[in-house]
């Protein structure tokens, strides 16, 4: 059996789902195809082990596709402040008069309510799969993997486990960063592995829920918190939450073999005294990290977006609005080339795609490796250069809410400083 339509979404993840009700909305007739099941949401759950923070234009985004407010009717958790130090000690640390090393970001200072919000990457995906569903012209295809794509002038031919085919003017490829869309498409990628690993861990802390997100950076990667919801009636006084320990490999290997108990002792013992009593560990795992572009973002009627085109290093856990700012781009493009009356994968307006995000996705990239290379070590030169950094962002405010407006979403430009920085970081030309 084959089916046509306009365009064909392989993977419904956050972004690929984002991007077909988007598309839907603008009336194409969107295929959205996964190998997994529908996700699903039980309010009485333990939180996924994976989160996000969205920022305030990915909120922007979700609310005009339809999805916040499922969102919300789950699970969101506003966080207003954000605060980052370094607890690397100076090599000269004894010569050197003590001085605060510690910056927070207040969304107070942006006249804003919030800068941004932790979701379950479940919970948001579930919300977008409800505004997808929502849409007439969005066929919804789970449970059924790709087993090839071919081309044509006219048109791209998906094959489905089964045999059933699917016809369509554009393929996009939004199946992460193991992407077999890309593979098909015969696009390659450069990727660097960083020398650390991260470990998730899902935990209950005693107290009401936070309204701030942190990160404390030491010599071998930096250990956050991620506030999460009110545990509710079952666990009276507490709330969840998320930590994030980056460390070598065999660090987090030796963390992953112990058992609660022994990893809440070593959690109390690595992390900063701003951590709240925890009460309980309710999940952990751990994955590599990598920085990851793909050297093209289409090829013939192949399309990336989202991890699939990129990965960067999560430390500000900017990857899926990164996604998002795809999808947007993506969708608006393609609506002028519906306008205009243009095959939906002539080259021009797909080259205009690209033009547009590689740069953007690139400055991203650049800013989390600045983070990475700066603060992961205890070289003394880079260690005086990260406290003038921290020093500077205390004392000029403008500075550090143009940060801070970046990350959230509201200005596209990069600020100065780190462009400059980056930009004598080795092996981001490659980027």
């Amino acid at each position: 059996m084959t089916q046509a339509f306009d365009i064909v979404i392989v993977g419904a993840g956050m972004v690929g789902a984002a991007l077909a009700t988007g598309l839907g909305q603008e009336g194409f007739s969107v295929a959205m195809v996964d190998r997994a099941p529908a996700p699903k949401f039980d309010p009485d759950s333990a939180p996924d082990i994976r989160v996000s923070a969205l920022s305030a234009g990915s909120e922007r985004y979700l609310r005009s596709l339809g999805a916040w407010d499922h969102i919300l009717n789950m699970r969101a958790t506003p966080y207003r402040r954000l605060a980052v130090w370094d607890e690397t000690p100076h090599p000269l640390s004894n010569l050197l008069p003590r001085t605060s090393n510690q910056v927070e970001f207040d969304a107070a200072g942006l006249n804003a309510p919030h800068l941004g919000h932790i979701v379950e990457n479940s919970v948001t995906q579930q919300g977008l799969w409800q505004a997808a569903q929502a849409e007439p012209s969005v066929t919804i295809l789970a449970g059924k993997g790709v087993t090839g794509i071919t081309q044509t002038d006219a048109q791209a031919k998906v094959v489905l486990e089964g045999g059933e085919e699917l016809t369509a003017a554009l393929i996009i490829g939004a199946d992460g960063a193991q992407s077999r869309v890309r593979d098909m498409a015969g696009i390659g990628v450069t990727r660097n592995q960083y020398g650390q690993q991260a470990m998730v861990i899902s935990v209950r802390y005693q107290g009401p829920v936070q309204d701030i997100t942190w990160q404390g950076f030491y010599p071998s990667g930096p250990r956050a918190f991620l506030p999460l919801y009110n545990a509710g009636a079952s666990h009276s006084g507490e709330s969840r939450a998320s930590l994030v320990w980056y460390d070598s490999p065999e660090e987090i290997a030796r963390l992953k073999t112990l058992n609660n108990e022994a990893l809440m002792v070593e959690i109390q013992k690595g992390f900063p005294a701003e951590l709240p009593q925890l009460t309980h560990i309710e999940d952990r795992a751990s994955f590599p990290i990598a920085r990851q572009h793909a050297k093209h973002y289409s090829a013939g009627r192949i399309v990336l977006v989202g991890d699939a085109a990129h990965t960067i290093n999560p430390l500000a856990g900017q990857g899926v609005n990164l996604g998002f700012q795809d999808a947007q781009c993506l969708q608006s493009l393609l609506k002028e080339a519906k306008r205009a009356g243009d095959d939906l994968a002539k080259p021009s307006w797909l080259a205009s795609y690209e033009q547009q995000r590689r740069p953007a996705n690139r400055r991203m990239m650049f800013a989390m490796d600045a983070f990475y290379h700066l603060f992961s070590n205890q070289i003394p030169p880079l260690h005086l250069l990260r406290n003038l950094g921290l020093g500077t962002a205390r004392a000029l405010p403008f500075a550090r809410n143009r940060v801070a407006r970046y990350a959230m979403g509201i200005d596209d430009e990069l600020p100065a400083v780190i462009r400059q920085l980056t930009a004598r970081l080795p092996g981001l030309s490659q980027l």
